[in-house]
């Protein structure tokens, strides 16, 4: 049994050859790491100068200080790097004509809608894997479990699967890689951006509240739903569990409450549900032809009861008329014996 063509259909494998052996992925990856390996020993340097530090030694704290921001950082460069490898998969086959000539092909729109995504997923997924190297230097400093650097991992992925999903619909309900491409990053700045705006700007208006009215603080409030929607207090929340109960808290509520729910656990819920209408989305949008198709065959029937409607109409109107015209001709053929009746005797 030969796994790899189960696995592994045409238009996979399409795309993981052009995707992998291309220079331009190798110079990708090649930049990617450096970017990582500067940002981590600059992270290193500063906290081995800073007093935290004696005699250049780093102590278990400042290693998951170095540990976060090596994370947030990969975040945010998973951001950037994400739209870019998956909003222009499907507009990019329209502007160089071949997204006709490979939907004339067997394969069903959700394998090519999935096999585009798989593959600019595991570009990327290639790409996080390749900056083990980099965390392994926090491992010599302690302080950090081999659990929570695959926690985040999975994370990581989660949130390339989200952007990627993004990024797949918009190349599909657009037609310019380039319209895509704004849109899609324009999503994903209300998801990293905006969102945290919203919580900062919705605790400041609570706790003023509060403090104008004299009123007491509830258990929690509602506005750590809203950090639970940023990925980074959902990677935050995976490095420290009480995050979560200080994201509902306001100021002066009571500080043993918990929070209704985890920040990460929120994130995964409720945009699964987002990853999973996108492609749905991009599986419908892909065909438009076969829209009008099938509306151009609901209205057939319509059109030819009516052309029969016509038919019978005009099949009717042609017999009175014949009707007509032979009852007439009678009456003169009569009229005309009757004529010549009465001139011979």
């Amino acid at each position: 049994m030969n796994w790899r063509k189960m696995l592994i259909n045409p238009v996979l494998d399409k795309e993981f050859r052009l995707r992998m052996r291309t220079p331009r992925s190798a110079f990708s990856m090649l930049a990617y790491i450096l970017v990582m390996g500067l940002l981590a020993m600059g992270i290193i340097y500063v906290a081995t100068s800073s007093g935290s530090s004696q005699m250049g030694r780093v102590d278990a704290g400042v290693s998951r200080m170095i540990f976060y921001a090596l994370s947030m950082a990969q975040l945010v460069l998973i951001a950037f790097m994400t739209p870019a490898l998956t909003a222009g998969v499907i507009s990019g086959e329209r502007e160089k004509q071949t997204l006709n000539m490979l939907l004339t092909t067997q394969q069903s729109s959700s394998t090519i809608i999935l096999s585009k995504l798989i593959s600019s997923l595991s570009f990327m997924t290639l790409i996080i894997l390749a900056t083990l190297p980099v965390y392994s230097i926090v491992f010599l400093y302690g302080g950090v479990s081999p659990k929570q650097l695959v926690l985040v991992f999975l994370f990581y992925l989660f949130v390339m699967l989200l952007l990627g999903s993004i990024g797949v619909f918009f190349s599909t309900l657009f037609k310019r890689t380039m319209l895509s491409v704004i849109m899609t990053y324009g999503v994903g700045l209300v998801i990293f951006l905006v969102t945290g705006l919203v919580y900062i700007l919705s605790l400041g208006i609570t706790q003023s509240n509060m403090y104008a009215t004299g009123s007491q603080p509830p258990p929690y409030s509602w506005i750590g739903f809203i950090l639970g929607l940023n990925p980074a207090g959902a990677l935050i929340s995976i490095f420290e569990p009480s995050f979560s109960n200080t994201a509902f808290l306001v100021q002066g509520s009571n500080l043993t409450a918990s929070a209704p729910i985890e920040l990460w656990l929120e994130f995964l819920i409720f945009y699964s549900i987002l990853i999973v209408l996108f492609i749905w989305l991009a599986i419908r949008y892909i065909r438009p032809v076969s829209r009008k198709k099938k509306k151009s065959i609901d209205q057939g029937p319509r059109e030819e009861k009516a052309e029969v409607k016509e038919d019978s109409q005009g099949t009717q109107g042609s017999q009175g008329t014949q009707g007509t015209q032979g009852t007439q001709e009678s009456q003169e053929s009569q009229e005309s014996q009757e004529s010549q009746g009465f001139h011979n005797p």
